[in-house]
């Protein structure tokens, strides 16, 4: 189990869709977003005059599934900001709505460390393929002495721990289901067991596994070659994985699984395994035992709260 960890927000005119800062104890980084509406008040904070990173966001209008970002560094983030709110043929950047700035409070960042990691950022980006990048080709920085390094992996660890409680997933890792070829009793402590999705009418089978709050389609799964239901959002997902090639042509008139994937709830695993809305609470079945996702999760909670009933009673 993971130890916990304490982010400080604030919301700098108490309001929650204005500026808020983030800070996390025992780490010189600093963090202030806001959205694009504030950025008068945002170039006007003393920690837009350092050097820094910062991040802009936006929609993607080929993609509801997923946001547009650029990740840039400068010794004056006031100034590139200024610079990027102009209009797109003014050397601008129409797409992005909000703006993240990440400085330090003991003003020990230099230009070299920010480019360094920018270019860890960049490539993080494109590794866990949760956003569209629109930054050009990533020239790697190595110029930066190995103790800098470390630091700065340090840096854009806490970077990648506060930026999801800010609204930002981009740069969230995908968890690894480990225990995918094991056969794993329920617990509330461990992963999930695996589950099974079946359409024997077309024969469709698909296992998966919740791992971190993500359930998880293994590789070699198959799927519906198909949309068939209704035009909704999983519809969008389904063909958007078709078009990264995580869903391939198969054998027998299906797709399957050429990675695994991590969705965001059973049930939108289930929608792709089907070509269609589907519950995933009902889908999806042990392995082993046959329970439902649905009756699984329950028996969890049931569990932990009779623990906790015995343990007051004692």
């Amino acid at each position: 189990m993971n130890p916990g960890r304490s982010i400080r927000l604030f919301l700098v005119d108490g309001q929650p869709n204005g500026l808020m800062t983030a800070e996390i104890m025992n780490w010189t980084g600093h963090v202030i977003t806001g959205p694009r509406t504030k950025l008068k008040e945002l170039v006007q904070r003393p920690e837009c005059d350092r050097t820094g990173i910062y991040f802009l966001v936006g929609p993607d209008p080929d993609n509801s599934l997923r946001p547009l970002v650029y990740i840039g560094e400068t010794d004056n983030v006031g100034t590139r900001l200024q610079q990027h709110n102009k209009p797109e043929d003014k050397g601008g950047k129409d797409f992005w709505e909000r703006a993240c700035v990440i400085t330090s409070k003991d003003a020990n960042l230099t230009k070299a460390h920010v480019k360094y990691l920018e270019s860890l950022l960049i490539r993080d980006a494109n590794e866990i393929g949760r956003c569209k990048l629109r930054n050009g080709t990533n020239h790697e920085y190595i110029n930066l002495p190995e103790s800098d390094k470390a630091d700065m992996a340090f840096f854009a660890e806490q970077v990648r721990t506060v930026l999801p409680v800010l609204g930002f997933d981009f740069l969230r890792e995908r968890p690894v289901p480990s225990g995918k070829n094991k056969k794993q009793a329920p617990s509330a402590d461990a992963e999930s067991p695996r589950f099974v999705a079946e359409v024997p009418k077309y024969g469709i089978k698909a296992l998966g596994q919740e791992v971190n709050g993500d359930f998880f389609v293994f590789k070699g799964s198959s799927a519906r070659e198909d949309w068939v239901g209704v035009d909704d959002g999983y519809q969008g997902l389904y063909h958007q994985l078709r078009e990264d090639g995580v869903l391939v042509k198969g054998e027998g008139g299906l797709c399957r699984f050429a990675t695994d994937y991590a969705f965001s709830s059973p049930s939108a695993a289930a929608a792709v395994v089907s070509g269609r809305s589907a519950n995933g609470r009902v889908h999806w079945k042990d392995e082993s035992t046959g329970q439902t996702y649905g009756e699984w999760q329950d028996q969890q909670v049931s569990q932990v709260t009779s623990e906790g009933e015995a343990e007051q009673e004692q």
